[in-house]
C-alpha cells in the first residue's frame, strides 16, 4: 500500500511517500480502502515526535479518513466489503489502506461525497463529545469557541448554531472572523486586538460564557476562567498556548465552574464507538440538511502532503485540509 512515512521527526520536509506491506483486519476490525484523509493539528505534532500513537496504533499518521470496505475481520456485522464509510482512527490515515475498530467506522452521511466525507470523523467527534456528551451544552445557554475559523471551529459554530445556541468565537482576521460570523456566529472577537474576557461578558450582559471550548491551554486558562458563567464549564483539547498554566481557583470556586481537560485519540475503542453513535444520530442528520458542512480549506493529493503540513503549519488556512489517494 502507499502510505506517507516519517524520516526522523522535524518540519515537513520528513515526510516521504513509500511502498509498505498492505495491512489486514484482526478480529472485530475493518480494513478500509482510503480515497482521502485529512490534516489535524495533531499529526503535526506526530510529525515533530511530540504526540505519538497510543499502544497498537499504527504509525502512520492520519486521524481519520474515507473509502469503501475492502475486508471485514472475524465477528464484524452490520458492513459489507465495497460500502462507503468514513472512519475515526487512532492512526494510519495517510495511506491507500488502514484498518479501524469496526466500532469507529460510520457510514456517509447522504449526500456527501467522499472526499468530502473526509473532513467529517474528527471534528465531529471531538465537538459532539466534548461540547455536547461531556459539558452538557444547552439551548439556552452561551458558547464560546476558541479559533472558530479552523476544523473543530467551524463545525463547533455550525453544530451550536443549528441546535438554537448563541455562539460566540475568537479568530485572528477579518475574513476569518466574517467567516465565522457567516456560519453562525453571533459574535466573533479579534483574539490579537481585543479582550475576550470583556467582549464575552459585554455580548452576555456580565454572565460569561456557559460552555467554552478551548485548544490553547495554558496560555488562556486565567481568562477563560474569567469569561465562564456561574456553574459554566471549560473544556480543554489542546496545548497550542503551552501546557503549564495557573489556575484561579478562587475565581473558579466563587463561579462553581469546572475545567475538563479531554482527548479523543486515547480513549478505549468502546467510547470511541459510543462517541460515533452518537454522531451518526445527532450530528449526520444536520449535515444530509445542509445545516452543517464540511468546511474546506483546499483539498491535494497525498503527494503533497507536506505543502499540506506547510499550510496547517502557517495557520492561514480555514476549515479542514483534505490529502486525496
Amino acid at each position: 500500500m502507499r502510505a506517507i512515512v516519517t524520516n526522523g521527526a522535524g518540519g515537513p520536509e520528513v515526510l516521504e511517500v513509500a511502498e509498505l506491506p498492505d495491512v489486514q483486519p484482526g478480529p472485530g476490525e475493518v480494513a478500509i480502502d482510503v480515497v482521502a484523509t485529512a490534516v489535524n493539528r495533531a499529526d503535526t505534532l506526530q510529525r515533530q515526535g511530540f504526540y505519538p500513537p497510543p499502544p497498537g496504533a499504527s504509525d502512520v499518521i492520519g486521524l481519520e479518513c474515507s473509502g469503501t470496505v475492502a475486508a471485514l475481520g472475524e465477528g464484524v456485522t452490520g458492513l459489507e466489503v465495497g460500502q462507503p464509510v468514513c472512519a475515526l482512527l487512532a492512526g494510519g490515515g495517510y495511506a491507500s489502506r488502514v484498518v479501524v475498530p469496526a466500532p469507529q467506522v460510520m457510514r456517509v452521511p447522504a449526500g456527501i461525497d467522499l472526499v468530502t466525507a473526509a473532513a467529517l470523523p474528527e471534528v465531529a467527534c471531538t465537538v459532539w463529545s466534548n461540547v455536547f456528551m461531556v459539558a452538557g451544552l444547552q439551548a439556552e445557554e452561551t458558547f464560546l469557541v476558541h479559533g472558530g475559523a479552523g476544523g473543530i471551529g467551524t463545525m463547533a459554530i455550525q453544530l451550536a448554531h443549528a441546535l438554537g445556541i448563541r455562539v460566540l468565537t475568537t479568530a485572528g482576521s477579518a475574513a476569518k472572523r466574517q467567516l465565522c460570523e457567516d456560519l453562525g456566529a453571533t459574535l466573533a472577537i479579534d483574539y490579537r486586538e481585543d479582550d475576550f474576557v470583556a467582549r464575552t461578558r459585554e455580548a452576555t450582559q456580565g454572565r460569561g460564557a456557559d460552555v467554552i471550548l478551548d485548544n490553547m491551554g495554558a496560555k488562556y486558562l486565567p481568562r477563560n476562567v474569567e469569561a465562564l458563567a456561574t456553574e459554566g464549564r471549560l473544556v480543554i483539547i489542546g496545548m497550542q498556548g503551552g501546557a503549564k498554566g495557573e489556575l484561579p481557583i478562587g475565581t473558579l470556586l466563587a463561579k462553581r465552574g469546572a475545567v475538563i481537560a479531554t482527548s479523543l485519540r486515547g480513549r478505549p475503542v468502546a467510547g470511541k464507538g459510543t462517541i460515533c453513535r452518537a454522531v451518526e444520530e445527532h450530528v449526520w442528520p444536520l449535515v444530509e440538511s445542509g445545516a452543517v458542512r464540511a468546511i474546506i480549506d483546499r483539498v491535494l493529493p497525498l503527494e503533497e502532503v507536506r505543502q499540506a503540513h506547510e499550510l496547517m503549519d502557517a495557520g492561514g488556512h480555514s476549515g479542514k485540509i483534505v490529502l486525496t489517494l
